[in-house]
């Protein structure tokens, strides 16, 4: 396998997720097993796990590593005041020296666009409209109609922004991502060939635009690496249920969906295999590695396993 690989990470354990200390030890360790990075999504309204401002809590996780980037898999431009949103941006660039990744998404839930009074159809556009703002602020210019218009600061370290990537499903999202020249990063959902469509709707939405591929391709996997043969078939299981109802709500698959198709479960050498098919036939450049649907499964176990997966991967 092709030791260039990125590999990131999102938290085990999402218990009390506004307690900095948690994340930020998580981040932590997996900064000492030799993860290259630490993301976080935005939740609202979930209970026991919601994270409404993932930007303040890896603030706090930027204190507490040295080196680790920071990313946010889905910061949501469609709720938010775009000069207000890159000062945020800017501010935590700075605190963690030029550490972060922004991903940015739509959002999909109606219940979250009705609670912010935002119009659900105006999403794609409010998002685009929201970041154009965002990256002529960052580069400094004056910004909003007289006698309004002004300039913010800080300015981000990195120059001219924090790299933009776009969480997209759905083809309208993957050619929006294309058409914005950003890396579209995959949800761990998708089955294989499914990111391998997305890849090319992505990238054909890319030259469309007149705009290069970016060399970046992330994607975002439920992985579980463990030598217990029992845990593993145990989480294989599970997950295979799971697998059988999201075959049941896609109407164009032609052959089952299996735990194998969106998912990394196994002994090491099979982990080592599954993540090198990925380099081979996608290009994939980061995985990201998520505890995404595996329940059932104590938290000292899940990090045992972000431990093996990294001495597995980055060996």
């Amino acid at each position: 396998m092709d030791s260039s690989l990125h590999l990131g990470l999102t938290p085990w354990s999402l218990r009390d997720t506004h307690t900095a200390q948690i994340l930020g030890e998580q981040a932590q360790f997996g900064e000492a097993c030799g993860y290259e990075s630490f993301w976080l999504p935005e939740h609202h309204f979930t209970s026991g796990s919601a994270i409404p401002d993932p930007l303040m809590l890896l603030a706090a996780v930027a204190a507490m590593t040295t080196k680790l980037r920071l990313g946010t898999t889905s910061y949501l431009l469609p709720l938010r005041q775009p000069l207000l949103a890159a000062e945020q941006v800017a501010v935590l660039d700075q605190l963690s020296a030029g550490r972060l990744t922004l991903g940015i998404g739509r959002g999909y839930a109606p219940e979250l666009f009705s609670t912010f009074g935002v119009d659900r159809s105006r999403k794609r556009k409010l998002l685009k409209n929201c970041l154009d703002i965002m990256q002529r602020a960052w580069a400094g210019q004056v910004v909003g109609d007289e006698p309004g218009a002004t300039a913010i600061s800080p300015l981000p370290v990195q120059k001219p922004h924090p790299p933009i990537w776009v969480a997209a499903f759905g083809p309208l999202a993957l050619k929006q991502a294309g058409s914005l020249g950003c890396p579209y990063l995959a949800s761990p959902g998708e089955t294989f060939d499914r990111l391998r469509g997305n890849l090319s709707i992505h990238r054909e939405a890319c030259e469309g635009a007149g705009l290069p591929i970016p060399s970046e391709v992330p994607i975002m996997r439920t992985v579980f690496c463990s030598r217990n043969r029992s845990e593993i078939e145990g989480v294989r299981s599970r997950l295979n249920e799971q697998a059988a109802q999201m075959a049941r709500e896609v109407d164009d698959r032609q052959t089952p969906i299996t735990v194998d198709d969106w998912a990394l479960i196994g002994e090491p050498a099979f982990i080592r295999d599954m993540a090198a098919r990925y380099q081979a036939e996608l290009d994939v450049t980061h995985l990201v590695v998520t505890r995404l649907r595996i329940g059932g499964v104590a938290s000292e176990t899940l990090k045992q396993s972000v431990a093996l997966t990294a001495e597995t991967l980055l060996a």
